[in-house]
């Protein structure tokens, strides 16, 4: 048998797996609030398996092992950033979240929960909290399509577009078909592979480099400064770096997990299960790309990021291959169907409901829904069609898009009693153009990675407008009571 056929044997298996998760999820999905949320049932293990599966994306295994690759030990502080603001997210953010999302009129997406918060009857805040979403996501998706893309590429030799087009069906196929509990049941399955690939496959690289004493001798062969923690960085290098972690308080594809387990106070576990993956899935990643480093040096690859396909297809039987190249479609998708979830249960939910049929039923919401789903991969497929596109680069904009216009927002939203409908719209809209606007700037200060500006020009917004004006609702300060009393209990 052929190196080409056990690869697509075992990969194939694997996405028979997932069709199956998907329909089996689609026969417990009978409302719009089972296809967003799952009906609020999560528990701890999978919700912190489908968290970090989520989170973590194809930069897992593509864009954070190639920046390794290509840059050295220097790029870890992407990795120690992102492990600070997942665990305060996680310890100050989910279970008020939680909480609050359920005591305000069980609010199913994040708009519903601004709104709903703020008690906004002007619609502005749930209208501007959407079109960040939609606006956001779009690039977000884009970046799980060129992963995908460059898997099926390298893998099975297909021309970049065709294997755009393959890669983008299989991910709209079962979120399509079984939404948020077809989402989170492939994920916790996705964790647990890209768990086991990232563990074994630079163990691998560095026993058959010679252990890691020879691999550290190659990599200072080749590139001396690649060892150095520090090497050709900056002030505004290393807080572009460290600032990955302020993004966590803004995804929504992370804070409708919080949202959907099934009791708060399984969030105490569902913290320790995630936080302990996420350290050693990311310590995986980047020994990967360092192991890389060593492998290639006689042959550097031209593409950074296919440093992990690149081994796992050299140094493994085929078998093994096929498995890993599914770990590595797992990462992609595990993002993916969230963002294409998330979107489309905003325009569902958030626009049709709200702004087009008021009186729709729960089948026709979970048309639109998956109609959605349809459209917003069309149109990620069009940003992802340029062959240039890498992933981290629209990994970091829609980052750093959520984290500087949700952020703030969502923290002050849980713990500021005074905050207002008014001074969260301003946050929102000043965080978005701020990313926008100095991801186009380059050269000194605006080197700085764009979320910093962002959080900080929108966190001030805030402050000045809720300190001009505080909040003045019944409604809106009483439920905020009634939650500071429950997260006590």
């Amino acid at each position: 048998m052929s190196f080409d056929a056990p690869l697509l044997v075992t990969f194939v298996a694997y996405l028979i797996l997932i069709l199956f998760l998907g329909i089996k999820a689609y026969r417990r999905t009978h409302s719009l609030d089972d296809y967003i949320l799952g009906g609020r049932k999560l528990g701890s293990v999978v919700t912190a398996l489908s968290v970090g599966a989520s989170d973590m994306s194809g930069w897992l295994l593509l864009g954070l092992p190639g920046a390794i690759y290509l840059s050295g030990l220097s790029e870890i502080w992407i990795g120690i950033g992102l492990v600070l603001g997942a665990y305060c997210n996680w310890l100050f953010v989910s279970k008020r979240l939680r909480i609050y999302s359920a005591q305000a009129n069980n609010s199913l997406t994040l708009p519903d929960y601004f709104e709903n918060r703020f008690n906004d009857t002007t619609r502005v805040l749930r209208l501007v909290s959407a079109f960040v979403i939609l606006l956001f996501f779009t690039f977000y998706t884009a970046s799980g399509l060129v992963g995908g893309a460059i898997l099926f590429e390298n893998s099975f030799g297909m021309q970049y577009s065709t294997a755009l087009i393959s890669g983008g069906l299989i991910i709209v196929g079962y979120t399509f078909i079984g939404g948020f509990l077809a989402v989170v049941w492939t994920d916790a399955v996705q964790a647990v592979l890209m768990f086991l690939a990232l563990l074994v496959a630079p163990t691998v690289v560095i026993l058959s480099s010679g252990g890691t004493e020879a691999v550290w001798q190659q990599m200072q062969a080749v590139n001396p400064q690649s060892t150095e923690l520090f090497s050709n960085m900056t002030l505004i290098g290393f807080l572009s770096l460290i600032a990955w972690g302020l993004g966590y308080v803004g995804q929504p594809h992370i804070l409708a997990r919080f949202m959907a387990v099934e009791n708060p106070q399984k969030l105490v576990a569902a913290r320790r299960i995630a936080m302990v993956w996420m350290v050693l899935v990311l310590f995986g990643s980047v020994a990967t790309g360092l192991a890389g480093i060593a492998y290639f040096a006689d042959n550097p690859l031209e593409n950074p990021e296919t440093v992990f396909i690149a081994l796992s297809q050299q140094l493994f039987n085929p078998w093994v291959a096929g498995i890993i190249t599914a770990a590595i479609l797992s990462a992609i998708m595990s993002t993916v169907d969230s963002q294409l979830l998330v979107s489309s249960s905003v325009i569902s939910e958030d626009f049709y409901r709200v702004f087009v049929r008021p009186q729709a039923s729960e089948k026709e919401l979970l048309m639109v829904s998956r109609g959605a789903v349809i459209a917003i991969a069309l149109l990620a497929m069009v940003i992802a069609s340029d062959r240039e596109s890498r992933v981290l680069d629209l990994v970091s904009y829609a980052w750093a898009g959520f984290g500087a216009a949700f952020g703030p927002v969502i923290v002050f939203s849980l713990f500021w009693r005074s905050m207002t409908a008014a001074s969260a719209i301003a946050g929102m809209i000043v965080g978005a153009v701020t990313v926008v606007v100095w991801s186009n700037l380059t050269g000194g200060l605006f080197d700085l990675y764009e979320i910093v500006p962002g959080f900080a020009f929108a966190s001030m917004v805030i402050v000045i407008i809720t300190t001009l004006k505080p909040a003045s609702d019944a409604q809106a300060l009483s439920t905020f009571e009634e939650v500071e009393q429950l997260v006590k209990d």
